[in-house]
């Protein structure tokens, strides 16, 4: 993983050839995880929003957020703008809500000079190698996800939910079962609690899909986590993640989880002009820190929904 598609022509197009080998693209996707498309032509946010429109009837928005992005152009947007010397943890996008996409795809418009690679890790083998206790316990209760939108700390909520309307976010949050309270001004409080594991819809394959540990005041680098244990109560903290119930995560099965995606974790190098692939209920994705310019974009297609599910 990931699968590679080397272009034998120079200057294929990449959106026709896409277009033309859709069902080659679904096949490696679903059974690889993660497509690399590599030589093609692709001369930047336009071409890959063409790429795009050949992989899928249906490019998502990005909804819901928990990291800062910008669009570029509709349905492409930066990845996330997270400090270049920190790294960003494994985690299947949007795993935390109730309709997330089945694909994330990237495409490498600067190639980072050091550093900046997007390491991927099978959500199938990360389940596979967790102990039937521990996958029990989170399938019995699922993961309760805890965010404050802090002003100056955190995302804050107009950015999160794309709106100036407290009414607009009470109303989003019934729709789609979370709890939401607001404490002073501008702090939003938010909880909800979402299934650990899911089966794929076209595979039937079962994937350990949830930000358990991406949402985990751990997973911060040491100095930022201990800061903010320092600095707030845990339960103001940015994010936090739980039990369903409410109780803790145990500091032994959080270690545990990041064994396991840490033991299914490979990388690549960059290279201007790659398009990723990425089937997001089947492999997790993160970003390694960099330093000099890198710019990856990244968009997001197919919905699922847990409703539906």
């Amino acid at each position: 993983m990931p699968a590679l598609v080397r272009a034998q022509t120079p200057g294929l197009d990449a959106a026709a050839w896409v277009r033309a080998n859709r069902d080659t693209v679904d096949r490696l996707s679903r059974t690889a995880g993660a497509v690399l498309l590599r030589d093609f032509a692709v001369a930047g946010a336009d071409a890959f929003r063409e790429v795009m429109a050949a992989l899928s009837d249906d490019v998502l928005g990005y909804g819901e957020r928990s990291s800062p992005r910008t669009e570029v152009r509709s349905g492409v947007y930066t990845s996330t703008e997270h400090p270049p010397d920190q790294p960003i943890v494994l985690h299947n996008e949007q795993s935390y809500t109730l309709d997330w996409p089945l694909r994330i795809v990237f495409f490498c418009d600067v190639a980072p000079a050091e550093g900046g690679r997007t390491p991927l890790a099978d959500s199938r083998a990360v389940l596979a190698r967790l102990s039937p206790a521990v996958v029990d316990r989170f399938e019995r209760h699922g993961v309760r996800y805890v965010r404050n939108y802090l002003p100056g700390i955190s995302l804050p909520w107009r950015e999160a939910f794309q709106t100036d309307s407290r009414e607009e976010v009470e109303r989003y949050c019934r729709a789609t079962g979370i709890h939401c309270e607001w404490l002073g001004e501008d702090q939003l409080r938010t909880h909800q609690v979402r299934p650990a594991v899911h089966r794929h819809p076209h595979t039937g394959e079962r994937t350990w899909f949830n930000h358990a540990l991406f949402f985990h005041v751990t997973s911060l680098p040491p100095e930022v986590s201990a800061g903010l244990l320092a600095a707030l109560d845990e339960r103001d903290l940015p994010y936090q993640t739980y039990y369903g119930d409410g109780r803790s995560i145990e500091d032994d099965v959080v270690d545990e989880l990041r064994a396991a995606y840490e033991a299914q974790t490979v990388a690549f190098d960059w290279k201007r002009g790659d398009v990723l692939v990425v089937e997001n209920m089947i492999v997790a994705h993160a970003r390694e820190p960099f330093r000099g310019p890198r710019r990856i974009l990244a968009a997001m297609a197919d919905p699922r929904s847990a409703v539906t599910a």
